[in-house]
């Protein structure tokens, strides 16, 4: 069977983690978490980077540094992991869901305006497939209207909009390093804080209300509860297995982004032909080839060829249900306007296996037995 997923693996993952274990400091911000804190702001260019125990975490955390209550709204796509969600649900706040542009799947940023009201605190938009959103426009629109913008980056790393890496344009950037994303350190993500004026509020927050960061930079001479906080730290054993990644990130980007162009090139005649829609990259965008999907004609023939593509031992799935088809979105939310593509759209994609690893063989294979479907169309 070729699977959906399989993590990344460089080699050096386990000396990494032994000499984490061998420098007993396994618990938070040891010398593997320093590394990818300082690989993140380098790459990114980001003021702070703070590694977290999840996307999710790093998503609580800019909710909280936006300073969201009860009451507030968030407006957001509803094609998204429930977590974009959560982070604000869990202050209290209202979900303003907003239509998504077909061709990229982002939040549709011509309808964001119409969805602001008196209540609205924050912009989050999440840049799908590692494709940016138009972020001019969001970050116009957000300026004017004195709102704050949280860019959920967790498909996004070393994806870039105009230049500028995702996570990087909004006031927070998350972003994940589960193992499904394309560096890993089982769970884990990063929060990016793009004014230095969050960053001591920010390492507070992350320390369960202390002052521990400044204490171990030697900047005071005990550290003290100061604020509201929880543990965001990870582990540095969890750190040291990222950072044997982060340091072939190049590498490993430059095999997926083959794999996904064998995808491309490949499946472009099933789309002249109107047999399927391929990912469309806009111009201010590059990716990260995070994943590769197809657009089928409806659900029936998206349902026929992930059977189909399994009865050939390859796993191939479906993506988000909309946030606000589903119970908690119901409760938490309503839709903005008129659900022209999210839900229609949502049922047509479908992830091909996209991984590392991946063999050129066996992404021949699979665009073999796509085109074996097809053909029959």
């Amino acid at each position: 069977m070729i699977r959906f997923n399989v993590p990344p693996y460089t080699g050096n993952e386990l000396d990494y983690v032994k000499k984490s274990i061998e420098n007993m400091h396994i618990c938070g911000d040891g010398e593997f978490t320093k590394k990818c804190n300082e690989w993140l702001e380098k790459k990114t260019g980001a003021a702070k980077a703070l590694l977290t125990t999840s996307c999710t975490h790093a998503l609580e955390m800019a909710a909280l540094l936006c300073d969201v209550k009860e009451g507030d709204e968030v407006i957001l796509p509803s094609y998204t992991f429930v977590s974009t969600a959560d982070a604000f649900v869990l202050r209290g706040c209202k979900c303003v869901f907003v239509d998504v542009n077909p061709k990229t799947m982002n939040i549709d940023e011509n309808k964001i305006e119409e969805a602001i009201t008196d209540k609205t605190k924050v912009i989050a938009v999440v840049h799908y497939a590692g494709v940016a959103c138009e972020m001019d426009t969001i970050m116009d629109i957000a300026r004017r209207h004195n709102l704050m913008v949280v860019e959920d980056a967790a498909q996004g790393i070393m994806s870039t909009y105009k230049g500028r890496a995702l996570g990087t344009i909004g006031d927070f950037g998350c972003l994940s390093f589960h193992e499904t994303k394309n560096y890993s350190m089982g769970e884990g993500g990063a929060l990016l804080i793009n004014d230095e004026k969050y960053v001591e509020q920010a390492e507070i927050l992350r320390e369960k209300g202390t002052d521990r960061s400044k204490f171990f930079r030697g900047q005071v001479d005990k550290y003290r509860w100061q604020d509201f906080g929880s543990s965001y730290l990870p582990s540095d054993m969890n750190a040291a297995y990222l950072y044997a990644q982060l340091e072939m990130a190049d590498e490993i980007n430059d095999v997926r982004m083959d794999r996904w162009n064998r995808y491309y090139e490949a499946f472009k005649p099933l789309e002249e032909k109107g047999l399927v829609e391929l990912p469309f990259i806009p111009d201010y965008a590059t990716h990260n080839a995070h994943m590769f999907y197809l657009k089928c004609k409806d659900l029936t023939e998206r349902t026929e060829l992930i059977s189909f593509l399994k009865e050939a031992d390859i796993l191939a799935v479906f993506h988000y249900v909309p946030l606000h088809s589903a119970p908690a979105g119901v409760k938490f939310g309503h839709f903005s306007g008129e659900d022209e593509y999210t839900t229609k759209e949502s049922e047509r994609l479908v992830r091909l296996p996209m991984f590392y690893t991946l063999s050129v063989e066996d992404t021949e294979y699979i665009i073999s037995k796509v085109k074996e479907f097809y053909a029959s169309k």
